[in-house]
Formats: C-alpha cells, structure tokens, sequence
C-alpha cells in the first residue's frame, strides 16, 4: 500500500504530462501540414511526371506506414521523450535533403526520411500518453492529441501559402518544417523530464528491471487482438482517407468547381474538429465502443448513400449533406484509434505493440488512393462509395462484437485535475 501510494505522490502533475505531449505536436504538425500541400508541385518543377510526383506526395504516408516497427525498437531503447527528439532531429536531415533537392529522386528520399520520423514522432507521443495519463481520462487525452494535430495542419497550409508568396517557390516550404522541428527540439530539452518520474501506478522508470518485450514476440502473442480489432481500426482508418481521396473526386464528378468542393470539405473538417473533446467524453464516460460503433455505422451509412446519388436530381445537395453528415460521424469518433491501441498496449512498455498496432492502421491509410483508383477504374465512382460502405459496417459489427471483450469499460470519469491524478 505504502508502494502504491509513494507511486502516486511521485508522478508527475497531468498538466505537465499533457503540455509535453501537445505542444511538440502541435508544431511538428504546422511544420507538416506546411509541406504536404506542395510535394507533388516540388516534384513536378523538378521534371517528375504527373504519376511520379503522386506517387512522390504518397512516400510520406509510405514511410509512415513502414515506419511504425522499426519506430517500436526505437522508443523501446531510448524512451518517449528521447526518441521524439531523435524524430525530430532526423526531419531536419529529411527536409534539408528536400529542401535542396535538385532532382525528383533526391526529393522522394528526403520526402520518404521524413515519413518515416514521422511515425517515429507520432508513436513516441502516443507511447507517451499511454505511459503517463490515467486511463479514467485517456480518451480525452488521445482526442485532444487528434484535436491538437488537426489544428497544426490547419495553421500549417496558410503557413504554405504565406512562404510560397514571400519567396515564389514551393521548396522553400521545406525550411518550415526545418524550423519546427528544431522549435520541437528545444521545447523538448527546455519542459520538464516527465520519465523521472514514476507512472502511474507503476514502479518508477529509473528502478523497473523488466525486461523489453519484443516486438515480433508481441505481435505472435497478441496476433488475436491485431487480427480483429486492429483490422476494424484499420477500416475506419481507410474511410478516413476516402473522406480525403474519394469525396473530392465526386464532387467534381457531378459539376462541382474545385473552390466550391474545397469550401464543403473545409467545413466538413471544422465539423469534424468541433467534436474531438465531445468524442473523448463519450468514450470516458461510456466506454470506447459509444463512440467506435457510431462512428463506423455513420460512415459506412454515409458512403452507402452517396452511392445512390450519383445522378439523382439535385446531386450537389447530396453530396453537401453526406459529406457533412461523414464528418459529424468521424467526428463522434475522433481519438478512437489511439485509444483502442493505448488500452490494448502493455502500460508499462507500449511501443511494441503500439508499433504493430500503428503499422496496421497507417497501412490502411496509405493504400486507399489506390484502392479508389483501381476501384473507380474497375466499376465507378458509385461501386467505390458502396464498397467503402460495406466496410465501414463491417467494421462497426467488429468493434461492437469485439471491443467489450478486450477492452473494459472505464473505471468513473470525471473533471480532468490537470495538478495530478
């Protein structure tokens, strides 16, 4: 009892935990958002061809999908906090290499560099949470991670369109996210070392003598959870990037001017951004399939419908509704992904299986432009909505079959006490 409680007293206050964890991310992601709105025209000034510079802005959510496992051993070795410094230390050479870029090929290796510490940034952080915030508030803790990052990539396009007309070309956008990067560097090294103290209900960092789980062991023995519930979060993942991918191109499908589409998709993100915290409260307080379940169901109704319209009268009005009817759905859902994976992982040593947990679910993401292209290539916009439809309530059968099982409900929610526990 005396060990338990010496543990309490030791840990570090919330608030502390929760600025070391929103802050880097926050810059990180402005410095990120400011450079994936101008890979593909980098790539194109450098004499890539149109498929090439696609496939070029595709190698950072390829790094980032290839780069969750080798992530695991990184953050196992040197702890959160250090391997989100080593993450952000490495974008610089990847941004640098980018930023000087004098061919196409030069672009893709700086580009990919930076998709890999990309997931070596993003599962650090999320480590980090899962390490040292009470689970009663976790969930709003990982939404308000989700909400914080979002807002990063708003702020970091203007950053883009600012940079663009004060220096006349894209690549200068690069040394945007070299700054941040070293902005994350310093705020790093200047907050406190939350790892000195002890975790929450466990023994202190500094005095644990148990040994790293390994990655490959972790992934054979928790195939069961990866299996399923990693495949449903990796379904609501792929619809996550059709909102991105598939609803633009309807939009201009049915007539729509690309300003016009922009403006119903931009509102559609504020939509989905005003509810993050609100998810977060669902989960705490209801347990994580309340918002899971409504979530997929909502997208997977939403995409089935958007099947149907295609040519009905009216057709810009529909796609206006679903559209944001998709994002009040993801929405409900916000957070629910690094949820699931920190209550999965082991709370002591959760990169392992944060790693396997994050390879899936970025593998999701990355392969659905071309899952929509070979779709729409095959049968049409509308069989690809439809097929994203079926996913989405495939999905939401999984969790709600399968999250009671592994995840238990909550202990009691209340105010977040930002002083402690």
């Amino acid at each position: 009892m005396a060990r338990a409680q010496s543990n309490q007293d030791d840990a570090a206050p919330l608030w502390q935990v929760l600025l070391i964890a929103f802050l880097p991310t926050f810059i990180y992601s402005i410095g990120q958002g400011a450079i994936i709105p101008v890979i593909s025209a980098v790539a194109t000034d450098l004499g890539a061809s149109t498929a090439f510079a696609g496939f070029i802005a595709g190698s950072l959510l390829i790094g980032q999908a290839l780069g969750n496992l080798p992530a695991s051993s990184v953050v196992s070795r040197f702890g959160e906090r250090r391997a989100m410094i080593l993450a952000a230390m490495a974008t610089i050479i990847g941004a640098l290499i980018s930023a000087n870029a004098t061919t196409a090929w030069m672009l893709m290796i700086g580009v990919l560099l930076q998709g890999l510490m990309t997931a070596t940034f993003a599962l650090a952080r999320q480590a980090f949470l899962t390490t040292y915030v009470p689970r009663r508030v976790r969930a709003r803790a990982m939404s308000s991670l989700g909400g914080v990052f979002r807002s990063g990539m708003f702020v970091g396009p203007f950053l883009a369109a600012w940079l663009i007309g004060l220096t006349g070309t894209p690549q200068a956008n690069f040394w945007a996210f070299i700054a941040c990067s070293i902005l994350v560097v310093i705020s790093l090294l200047v907050l406190p070392d939350i790892e000195k103290f002890a975790r929450p209900g466990q023994p202190s960092v500094a005095n644990t003598a148990a040994k790293p789980e390994g990655l490959w062991r972790t992934i054979v023995d928790r195939r069961d959870v990866l299996v399923r519930l990693g495949l449903a979060a990796g379904a609501m993942m792929a619809l996550r990037a059709a909102r991105q991918v598939l609803l633009p191109l309807w939009g201009i499908s049915i007539g729509m001017d690309a300003a016009t589409v922009s403006i119903v998709m931009g509102i559609g993100g504020a939509i989905d951004f005003a509810l993050f915290f609100t998810s977060g409260w669902i989960m705490d307080k209801f347990g994580r399939a309340a918002s899971a379940v409504p979530a997929m169901v909502g997208m997977g109704v939403g995409f089935g419908a958007l099947a149907f319209v295609h040519g009905a009268p009216e057709a810009q009005w529909w796609f206006t509704a679903i559209t944001w009817f998709v994002a009040v759905a993801n929405g409900v859902g916000s957070g629910i992904v690094m949820t699931l994976g920190a209550d999965l992982a082991n709370p002591v040593q959760p990169a392992p299986f944060l790693g396997a947990w994050r390879t899936i679910t970025d593998a999701s993401s990355a392969t659905v432009p071309f899952i929509v292209s070979g779709l729409v290539a095959l049968a049409g916009l509308p069989f690809a909505a439809g097929a994203f439809g079926v996913i989405g309530l495939l999905g939401a059968f999984v969790m709600w079959r399968y999250i009671p099982i592994y995840v238990p409900k909550p202990p009691h929610t209340g105010p977040i006490q930002l002083g402690g526990e």
